[in-house]
């Protein structure tokens, strides 16, 4: 009976954390025709759309404290009901300036979703590497689905009804986690809330060197997929003189791969050291990248989705080896903790790339993406041996 309820959990936490990355992901196909609705630029759609992710990274924090402080479930269930509400909010924007802030809104709302389910399947799972890899590989299907679904749905009915799509996944995953997720014991109810967020207090966790080596990791982890999923489509149209079309064919399969890998890296971290299934993603995923950057036909660039779609598997992987190293009476607040720092830096993969690519071109700006894996890569080397030295 506790194998089944911890398959249900985890079956559950997937589709809740489809249901909230679907929300946020059907907004950037439906960015032309909200151009043309109110009248506004694109950097004014820009900034809002940054504040969304900001809000999402800056949240995760909060969902760790509060996850701690009254119990994962209760947490999980906020960030559905607030990621809802802002859905329902955001459809009906009676102009821009509520619009954006609806947006915001709703990358705060799913914010706090994260860390407080990953630490309640961490209680439930001994094999962590295979059930954050799945819960994280539900994240990565709504990437497939989200943008084909919102696009349709808008040429057909406009864009309020395509938002409204966020709906058809937030409400039956929150009433399916109520209904059938146990209530969970908060692991630290008598903290104080203002105590846990005093910066010092905040901080504490990245005072410990292998926390610290391993949010470096999520920034190069982080940075690699912002730079890959906002700019790869149109590098390959520009670069390698690709249509339209078979770019996203291109794109569509590495996002396929990469969701499939997610639960089988992770459970190949649960019986290999996670450090060195880490470091292997890298190194595939570098690899695949750095064959994209080949003018050799179709041979590398199928070599470089199969290399790159394996690579980007390492979610589970990474989030795991968070775990593993933060006491169980912090892990909420901690995992929150890392996650909101290097979600922040790994932000800037988009205007990093994105710069690059227009100044000194595509080879140099993925070069850089390829340099910075392979930094994870030796950092990751050069930790063991040390340890190894030194024991």
């Amino acid at each position: 009976m506790q194998w089944r309820y911890q398959e249900r959990v985890l079956s559950l936490a997937v589709f809740a954390n489809f249901s909230q990355l679907w929300a946020r992901l059907l907004i950037s196909p439906i960015v032309p025709v909200v151009l043309v609705a109110f009248d506004v630029s694109k950097s004014l759609v820009g900034l809002a759309l940054t504040g969304m992710w900001a809000a999402y990274a800056l949240f995760q924090y909060p969902s760790g404290i509060l996850g701690d402080r009254f119990g994962e479930r209760r947490v999980v269930l906020v960030s559905l009901g607030a990621a809802a509400v802002a859905t329902v909010l955001l459809a009906a924007s009676p102009s821009f300036l509520m619009f954006g802030a609806f947006v915001v809104l709703l990358g705060a709302g799913s914010g706090l979703y994260y860390p407080a389910s990953s630490s309640l399947l961490t209680r439930l799972h001994e094999r962590t590497g295979q059930a954050l890899g799945f819960h994280t590989a539900g994240g990565a299907f709504a990437g497939l689905l989200a943008p084909v679904a919102a696009a349709a749905v808008s040429v057909r009915f406009g864009w309020r009804p395509a938002i409204l799509l966020g709906l058809v996944m937030l409400l039956p995953a929150f009433v399916l986690f109520a209904l059938y997720v146990r209530r969970t014991d908060p692991m630290r109810p008598e903290t104080e809330l203002r105590e846990r967020l005093d910066p010092r207090r905040a901080l504490g966790p990245l005072s410990d060197p292998v926390l610290l080596h391993t949010t470096f990791l999520g920034v190069v982890a982080s940075f690699t997929w912002q730079a890959f999923t906002s700019f790869f489509p149109t590098f390959l149209v520009e670069y390698q003189s690709f249509s339209t079309g078979r770019a996203s064919v291109v794109f569509g399969a590495v996002m396929i791969i990469s969701v499939v890998s997610l639960p089988l890296l992770g459970r190949l971290s649960d019986r290999l050291p996670r450090d060195l299934t880490l470091a292997g993603a890298l190194a595939v995923g570098g690899t695949g990248i750095t064959l994209f950057l080949l003018d050799g036909g179709l041979g590398p660039i199928v070599a470089g989705v199969c290399l790159a779609g394996v690579g980007f598997g390492w979610g589970g992987v990474l989030h795991s080896l968070f775990m593993d190293n933060l006491p169980a009476d912090d892990r909420a607040s901690g995992f929150g903790l890392v996650r909101t720092v290097y979600m922040l830096f790994g932000s800037l993969g988009s205007v990093v790339v994105g710069t690059l690519a227009d100044t000194s071109g595509w080879q140099v700006a993925y070069g850089f993406v390829v340099a910075l894996l392979v930094a994870g890569l030796l950092s990751i080397l050069g930790r063991r041996a040390v340890s190894q030295v030194a024991s």
